[in-house]
Formats: C-alpha cells, structure tokens, sequence
C-alpha cells in the first residue's frame, strides 16, 4: 500500500544539485554536503488538529516522510513524545513562565534517535540495503541496532570505548557488530571507514545519509501540533552531530511553505559543553564552518563529545535564519543543572538535556531571554542509560 509521501527529489543546500530520490545517495557528489529531501508541498495541505490525530507514532506523518510503501516502514512506535510544562525548575532560576520539556527519552531504546533509525532504515530498506554502519556516541548504535533487527538486516556499530556499557549492551543484544576504539565519535568513524572498504555496508553516520534529519524533523510536527501551532519564541537543543536542530527548523519551513503558520520567530539556540564546542567557536568567530576541537575533555554527556559535526555548516545557517545563537556550559553546570532538575521535577533527564537546563539558566544570567518569551528544550534521552559516567 501506498503511504502518500509526498517526497520529491533530494537537494543539496550547499551548491544547489539536486538528486533522484528513487537511488540511494548519502551525500552531495559535487561538493561531498550533506543532502535533504525536498516534498510536493502546497499552502493547501489540512493542518492536523492534535486531539483529532491518532498519535500511534512519528509515522501518523508518513505523507512527509520519505518512504512510498508501507510495507517498508519498520516502526517501535516511537515519536508522539510528551511537552511538559515545568513551573518549579523555571521559577528555581527567575523565571516568571514555565519551561517547555519535550520529552524524548520515552522513545524506543530511550532517546530521540529513534525517530531517525526508523526513517533511514525504513528508506534504505526500500531502496535495498541489507547491512548499516554507524560510528556512535552511544544513543544512534542503540537505536541502528533495534531498527537493522526489526528489518532483519545486518548493523555494524562503532563506539568510543568510554561509551557507558549499558549503550554497548543494547546493541549486542540485539545481534549488531560493536567494535569500541580509544578516542571520539570522531575515530569511531575513522575506524569504520576502513572496516567498510571491505565491507560496502550503508552508511548512516549523522548527516551522510539524507534521512535520520526526516524522522527527527517530526519533533518539530510534534511540537507545533501539540502547542495549537503557537511555536515557541526559543528552543534549546544539546547539539552535537546537530541533527535533531537542522530537522526542527526544517519542520518549521515546510509547515510554513504549506500555509499552516505565518511567520517563524523561534530562535534556535544550539547548546554544547565547554571541552567540545566547536560550533560555539565557529559562531562567536562568524564563521560559515567549524574547525576540529583537538583533544576534547571528557564528559558525562557523551552525545556532545563531537570534535566536527559534518553538517556544521547547515547549523550555523539554522543559527543565523532563526537568530539565534549557540551556547556552551561547563560539566560542572550540567551536573548541578541535572541535580536541581531532579530535586525540582522528579525527572532523571539525560547529561545533554541538563545541558539545555544550564544554558537556559546562563542565558537567562546574561540577559538572553526575554521574560515575556515561551521557552522550550528538548530533553533528548534516558538519564538511566548514563549513570556509570555520570557517578564514576
């Protein structure tokens, strides 16, 4: 059966190539950048009401998704995450309005990186493949593993190996690959690129294949849905690879090209640790792309232990179209943000959303924030999947 995508070609946002969206692509072969995929919109479409939706799952979007047959879409069920609205932690800093949670940590395997393995190994399914590869920080192995199992396909899986056991663990017991090296994310790729000559395995590291950005784009659907399209004036992102920001934006666009809001005034702030905030850098210097950051420290939050996000430059163009900015906070503020927050809330969220939590604190401190502005984060993983970094 048909889903109805409306999926109509990739393009490249850098030099403008556009490419078929019926072969399989992971980047842009004119200047090697990251591709997105581009839909048949129209300022026409019906904007779905949020009770009247049947919030089974990120895939109640598959008209805008990318893949054409539902015979291919391999889904847990994730998505359809809840916003909590946080009074006691917001008034804790000085704030007069409640903080907006998106709470992704509910998700499949216990993150927002879900949304993304469904997508692409949904697409890739479609298109033939039969074995993924992917360098991980941790959270994207667990989700490619549970995703490549559900397909019946082969997934090999690259970590750190300061990567907390319990990521390792989730991918082995689903039959994946794990091969764990001393370094980053970033030698973890090195690594695989040269198991891969071998191999020809599909590669869906962050941004090198064009559809993770689709799934974690329906964060964005989510959101505005969920808020009777009222977008948030900001949204907090704990941005390492970057993603889950890139798609939220990108969400935004389409929902705006098909009519169902106006104008998008939500600032996307992009949020990382102070011993690894290439982005942060590039931002303050003005520049148009990040250099390496040799030597990161280490850090409980190891989704932001990123030395070069490939897609850097789209990024810092989400930065600069939203007007917003990027921010970076030390381990220190993560952990006591991740403390107070469970004091306050009852919530265990994980050391890339406490990140958001103390750079929302900061901004506020440097008079960032408005008061009268809706602020929101997103709160991208199981806090309980981290607790042998976070008290080693």
């Amino acid at each position: 059966m048909n889903t109805g995508s409306k999926l109509s070609h990739l393009a490249c946002l850098s030099c403008g190539g556009e490419y078929d969206a019926h072969i399989l692509i992971n980047y842009c072969l004119h200047c090697s950048q990251p591709l997105v995929a581009r839909y048949n919109l129209n300022n026409h479409e019906k904007r779905p009401v949020w009770s009247e939706m049947p919030r089974t799952g990120m895939w109640d979007w598959k008209v805008y998704l990318p893949v054409f047959k539902t015979e291919n879409i391999f889904s847990l069920g994730e998505g359809m995450t809840e916003v909590r609205p946080l009074s006691g932690w917001a008034k804790s800093i000085g704030l007069s309005r409640p903080v907006l949670m998106k709470d992704e940590s509910t998700n499949p395997t216990g993150s927002f990186k879900a949304r993304g393995m469904s997508a692409a190994v949904s697409k890739a399914v479609e298109l033939g493949v039969t074995h993924f590869c992917t360098p991980t920080a941790g959270n994207a192995g667990s989700a490619l593993a549970a995703y490549a199992a559900l397909a019946g396909t082969r997934a090999s899986v690259f970590m750190p190996k300061q990567t907390p056991k319990m990521f390792s663990f989730d991918v082995a017991l689903m039959d994946a690959e794990v091969y764990t090296v001393e370094g980053t994310i970033r030698d973890a790729g090195l690594l695989m690129a040269e198991k891969n000559k071998e191999w020809g395995a599909w590669d869906v590291s962050t941004l090198k294949e064009p559809y993770r950005l689709e799934g974690k784009k329906t964060m964005g659907y989510e959101l505005a849905a969920q808020l009777n399209y009222k977008l948030p004036d900001v949204i907090f992102y704990p941005t390492g690879g970057g993603t889950g920001l890139i798609g939220i934006w990108k969400a935004f666009k389409e929902m705006q090209e098909m009519g169902w809001i106006d104008e998008i005034t939500t600032r996307m702030v992009a949020v990382q640790i102070e011993g690894c905030a290439p982005i942060v850098k590039a931002w303050q210097n003005g520049a148009e792309s990040s250099e390496v950051w040799d030597q990161p420290d280490e850090t409980a939050a190891n989704g932001l232990r990123v030395p070069k996000a490939f897609g850097d430059k789209l990024i810092l163009t989400t930065l600069k179209e939203s007007q917003g900015f990027a921010i970076s906070v030390s381990e220190l503020e993560m952990r006591s943000a991740l403390k107070a927050f469970a004091v306050k809330e009852g919530h265990f969220v994980s050391p890339e959303g406490a990140a958001c939590l103390a750079a929302i604190k900061k901004s506020k401190a440097e008079g960032k924030l408005d008061e009268s502005w809706d602020i929101a984060f997103i709160q991208t993983g199981n806090g309980y999947k981290y607790a042998e970094n976070l008290w080693a």
